[in-house]
C-alpha cells in the first residue's frame, strides 16, 4: 500500500484527490493547507496546516504537490531529501536551473520525481500525437492549438495574477500547449508571438515553425467572463483531426468522417476544467512508476527544461 500526502487543496487538487482516492492499494492518507477550512470536505484524511508537522508525523512514500508555481521547487527538493516520491504540478519551475536542481536530487536521493504535465496523458492528445508520428494520414502541414479562458480571480492571495510567482498566462496555461509541441516534435526552429498584456488581461498569439509545417497557438486570461476552451484542429496531406467542443473528429479526404471521442467522464473540479481521466492517467503512471523502480520518462527534464526557454522569450 502507497501512502500518499497531498500539499496545497487549491483548484486543481480537486483533480487530483478524487483520482487517488479511486486507485486501489494506494491511500491518499494526508493533506496539507494553510487553510484549514480547505480540508474540511476530507474528514477520512489527517489534515495540516504545517507542512514539516505532516511530513515528521505521515510516512509518506509520494508527496503531490498542488501549490502555487514559486513554491513547488522548494517543497519538492524538501520531500525528497526525506525519501519521499514526488509528483509535482506543473510548471516545474519559472527558472530552468531548476529543472537540473530537481532532477539532480531525485537521482541523489534515489527517489522518482515527475511534473505533471497532463496534456500527455490526455486520450485526445495522445491520439493527436500518435497520428503524427504515425503518418497515417500523411505529413502534417499545420496545426492550431486553442487555450482560452477568463483571468483567474479565484486565486489564492492573487498569486496567478503575480508574475513573480504565477508566470501569467506564458507560464500557467499556454505551456500546456508548448509543452505538448515539445513533447510530440521537439523545439521548434523559429518563434514568433504577438501579446495584450494589461492589468486586467493577457492575451498570447504564438507561431512555431517546425520543418516543413507550422503550429499556431493561443492562450488568454481576458477580463470579461469568457468560458473556458481548449481545442486543437491539425491539417494533414489527408485528413484533418480536430479536438473542438469536447469532440474528437476525423475528416478523411476521402469523404469519411469518424467521431474518435471517448466515453464521457466525471467532473474534475471546481475550476472549470475540461472533463477527462487524464488526471488520473497521469497519477496511476506515476504511481507505477514508483511501484516499480521505474523512470517516469514520458516527462523528461531535457524537454521541461526547453519548454521553460522558449516560454521566456514571449
Amino acid at each position: 500500500m502507497l501512502k500518499v500526502g497531498l500539499v496545497g487543496v487549491g483548484g486543481i487538487s480537486g483533480a487530483h484527490i478524487p483520482a487517488w482516492d479511486s486507485m486501489e492499494d494506494i491511500s491518499l492518507t494526508a493533506l496539507c493547507d494553510i487553510r484549514p477550512e480547505r480540508m474540511e470536505a476530507y474528514p477520512d484524511k489527517h489534515g495540516y496546516t504545517d507542512f514539516e508537522e505532516m511530513l515528521q508525523k505521515e510516512e509518506l512514500d509520494i508527496l503531490d504537490i498542488c501549490l502555487p508555481t514559486y513554491l513547488h521547487t522548494d517543497y519538492a527538493l524538501r520531500a525528497m531529501e526525506r525519501g519521499i516520491h514526488v509528483l509535482c504540478e506543473k510548471p516545474i519551475s519559472l527558472l530552468a536551473e531548476d529543472v537540473d536542481r530537481l532532477y539532480g536530487t531525485a537521482r541523489r536521493c534515489n527517489v522518482r520525481f515527475m511534473v505533471a504535465q497532463v496534456l500527455r496523458f490526455w486520450p485526445e492528445y495522445i491520439r493527436l500525437k500518435d497520428a503524427c508520428a504515425s503518418g497515417a494520414y500523411g505529413r502534417v502541414l499545420s496545426g492550431s492549438m486553442t487555450r482560452l479562458g477568463g483571468i483567474p480571480k479565484w486565486s489564492w492571495d492573487g498569486w496567478m495574477n503575480d508574475e513573480a510567482r504565477s508566470g501569467l498566462v506564458p507560464f500557467d496555461l499556454h505551456i500546456h500547449d508548448l509543452d505538448f509541441l515539445v513533447y510530440a516534435f521537439g523545439a521548434p526552429r523559429d518563434v514568433r508571438s504577438r501579446r495584450v498584456r494589461r492589468p486586467d488581461q493577457d492575451y498570447i498569439s504564438v507561431e512555431y515553425e517546425y520543418q516543413g509545417f507550422f503550429v499556431t497557438a493561443q492562450s488568454s486570461w481576458f477580463a470579461a467572463p469568457y468560458p473556458f476552451t481548449a481545442a486543437y484542429r491539425f491539417q494533414f496531406e489527408h485528413a484533418i483531426l480536430s479536438y473542438e467542443n469536447g469532440k474528437c473528429m476525423l475528416y478523411q479526404d476521402d469523404g469519411s468522417i469518424t467521431d474518435l471521442t471517448g466515453a464521457p467522464v466525471g467532473d474534475t473540479g471546481s475550476i472549470n476544467l475540461p472533463q477527462s481521466d487524464a488526471y488520473a492517467n497521469e497519477i496511476r503512471y506515476f504511481a507505477d512508476c514508483v511501484r516499480n523502480g521505474h523512470s517516469p520518462d514520458i516527462v523528461r527534464p531535457e524537454e521541461l527544461r526547453s519548454v521553460i526557454e522558449l516560454l521566456k522569450t514571449l
